[in-house]
């Protein structure tokens, strides 16, 4: 069967044709109301799209479903979405579709020459699954909201020295509060993260007991698809939680198991690290001293 190939939206002017807006002030960013966004124009095309920019979202009251990767999700009110160049999306309802909010496109030219070009990778929920969107407090949605109103208002002045640096300055201070909002989330959300802990210990347990000779060991993609969520979500959370991502519990779980096999049998070093996924004996040791700052041999020694 011949995979469909979705629809690329190259360009902010090209979007804002897509949608019947008026062309935007700046080829490299654009701030748009989104209840003047219009799918029936090109309805085909909103079935199966990406696009070449990142895109910050702020909607309320929208009754439509959209599917991103293979789920699909409801948007609610107050969700602030991020998303980055090259992600699918699909929109598949829009009756009676009823959105009020804004959309913020940028295109990574827009940072060239800024700090931000460098460090937006570090902002991970630019890869958040649209299940993990930001809930906003109104306190909150009024901090955005300023911001955003900030670039709308700069972006519609005639261009002057420095209009580009004021209104990446101004991005970068959104997104700079965007990740202190997310981390008070993680925060308020503390007995459902306290469940995902749980999760991750019986995952990792069961893992680590029946799979691990047989696949090797856990990627970080599979534990988050384990537990349902995205690779960069959940290690943020765990982070916000525990101090360690992701990476960090899955090794913690392997010295775990070293240990466990290092002072209760007979097998060689060699045969432990092979046992627990390893090709070769000196990736194992190089691990398990970082971890525990002793050889696996030398801890073995030590219940002699």
């Amino acid at each position: 069967m011949k995979k469909t190939v979705p629809y690329r939206i190259q360009s902010i002017s090209e979007l804002h044709e897509l949608f019947d807006l008026p062309k935007p002030y700046n080829p490299l960013i654009s701030v748009t109301d989104v209840s003047l966004f219009n799918y029936e124009k090109n309805w085909d095309i909103w079935k199966h799209f990406c696009q070449d920019f990142y895109c910050i979202s702020v909607k309320q009251g929208n009754r439509c479903k959209m599917k991103y990767g293979q789920r699909l999700y409801d948007f609610n009110e107050g969700v602030m979405v991020f998303t980055k160049p090259g992600q699918v999306f699909s929109i598949h309802e829009t009756e009676d579709y009823q959105v009020s909010g804004f959309a913020l496109f940028f295109k990574t030219d827009l940072l060239r020459h800024h700090p931000l070009a460098k460090t937006i990778k570090d902002y991970g929920f630019f890869s958040y699954d649209l299940s993990e969107a930001l809930h906003l407090s109104d306190s909150e949605m009024a901090r955005v909201s300023t911001l955003i109103q900030q670039i709308q208002q700069e972006l519609k002045s005639n261009i002057a020295p420095f209009s580009q640096d004021i209104i990446v300055s101004h991005l970068d201070l959104l997104l700079q509060y965007s990740n202190r909002f997310y981390n008070r989330q993680f925060i308020t959300r503390k007995p459902a993260n306290d469940e995902v802990l749980v999760r991750l210990e019986q995952l990792l347990n069961n893992y680590f007991d029946n799979e691990l000779s047989i696949s090797g060991l856990p990627s970080v993609q599979y534990v988050a698809e384990q537990l349902g969520f995205s690779m960069d979500y959940l290690s943020d959370l765990l982070r916000s939680t525990t101090g360690q991502n992701t990476q960090h519990h899955i090794h913690n779980k392997l010295i775990e198991k070293a240990k466990e096999l290092l002072s209760t049998t007979n097998l060689s070093v060699k045969e432990i690290a092979y046992q627990l996924g390893f090709e070769y004996a000196q990736s194992f040791n190089k691990l398990f001293k970082k971890k525990t700052d002793i050889s696996p041999l030398t801890f073995r020694e030590s219940f002699n």
